[in-house]
């Protein structure tokens, strides 16, 4: 007997959001298990990671403001895999980003805020463009993966901020590898009183609707489409292939450039090198649970928030390790990944003839 796996020819509506849900449940029973391994109690656990941050306006907000940098990591993410472009290197995109906006924040006291604050997320945008551009030269004029490509900047953009903070951004007052803090007119507004939720959210949100406008209502949205499910029938068309995954790649790049300008200006005030807790891969993740739909990004960017401030309270509560949120986003991408599979797929099961003949 041998398995493989075909297409389904035609699937019920409700199967796809039963799946889904069961994805959910099964993450859900998972987390339970593993916290009662870490010697916390499962019910308590589950309830502090998934429930307890929408409770409280202090829990939602916090949730809010964790969800901010997945957003445009996860908006970066989606538009790019959306033009068949595998950007793995939305990391070292937001990192430049960074650089640009502590770069312009350092030197901007004399700007009023008007100018300030569209100043640094131009140059976090810029600089994030910048960062994915050898990438995509390097995939479209001759053709080298750029999955490989883009991964690989990640570890040297990480490496470039600790030269910087470690030389001539060391901090001038105390000393430490973290630079100066940012002038007062290059920081982002709250846009929440009484709460951190800065004007980022707000930036992030205008960028996922123009996402979702352009790729699916204009017809530079439609060709990008068809090049990322057909390049060969796309240049027999005469499509500009090369022409749309280059584009693609420098938007992708200065999307995620904004989220760095967007921690920079809008959260951390100065750049350190932990300015990014993994930001770019997540958005991977996120990306790859809303099945590129980019408000699909935004829904899966706050579930995450959520994930992120319960684990930290989880842990506060429980003595648990935080880790655990890290561990439900892995364990929610690979029941979901499972489900769709599930979902399109089904197994048949064939014997091998010529060994029975035999």
């Amino acid at each position: 007997m041998k398995a493989r796996f075909t297409l389904r020819s035609s699937m019920p509506w409700w199967r796809g959001p039963m799946l889904v849900g069961a994805a959910v449940l099964a993450t859900i029973l998972i987390a339970a298990i593993v916290s009662r391994w870490a010697g916390g109690a499962p019910l308590p656990a589950v309830r502090y990671i998934f429930i307890s941050p929408l409770q409280s306006k202090f829990g939602f907000t916090e949730s809010l403001l964790s969800a901010t940098p997945l957003v445009f990591t996860g908006a970066a993410v989606a538009i790019a895999f959306r033009a068949g472009y595998w950007n793995i290197g939305a990391e070292g995109q937001l990192l430049a980003g960074t650089i640009g906006a502590t770069w312009v924040g350092i030197n901007a006291e004399s700007l009023p805020s008007y100018v300030g604050v569209p100043l640094i997320l131009l140059s976090g945008m810029l600089f994030g463009a910048l960062w994915a551009l050898v990438p995509a030269l390097l995939r479209t004029r001759l053709g080298i993966d750029e999955v490989v490509t883009t991964l690989l900047l990640n570890p040297v953009a990480l490496l470039l901020i600790t030269g910087l903070l470690n030389g001539p951004w060391r901090n001038s007052e105390t000393g430490f590898p973290d630079s100066d803090v940012i002038a007062d007119s290059t920081k982002l507004g709250i846009i929440w009183p009484g709460t951190r939720v800065h004007l980022g959210l707000a930036v992030g949100v205008v960028i996922i609707m123009l996402c979702w406008w352009f790729v699916g209502r204009m017809s530079g949205g439609l060709k990008l489409r068809a090049v990322g499910l057909a390049p060969g029938a796309s240049r027999i068309a005469g499509l500009p292939v090369e022409r749309t995954l280059l584009t693609t790649a420098l938007v992708s790049g200065a999307i995620a450039g904004i989220g760095g300008a967007s921690e920079i200006a809008g959260v951390a005030h100065q750049l350190t090198t932990g300015i990014s807790n993994n930001f770019g891969y997540t958005g991977v993740v996120v990306a790859t649970l809303a099945a590129l739909s980019f408000i699909g990004v935004l829904l899966v960017a706050l579930m995450f928030g959520v994930i992120i401030v319960g684990s930290f309270s989880a842990s506060r509560a429980l003595e648990i390790p935080s880790q655990i949120g890290q561990l439900v986003q892995a364990v929610l991408l690979l029941t979901v990944v499972c489900a769709l599979v599930i979902q399109k797929y089904r197994v048949v099961w064939t014997t091998n003839r010529s060994k029975e003949q035999k």
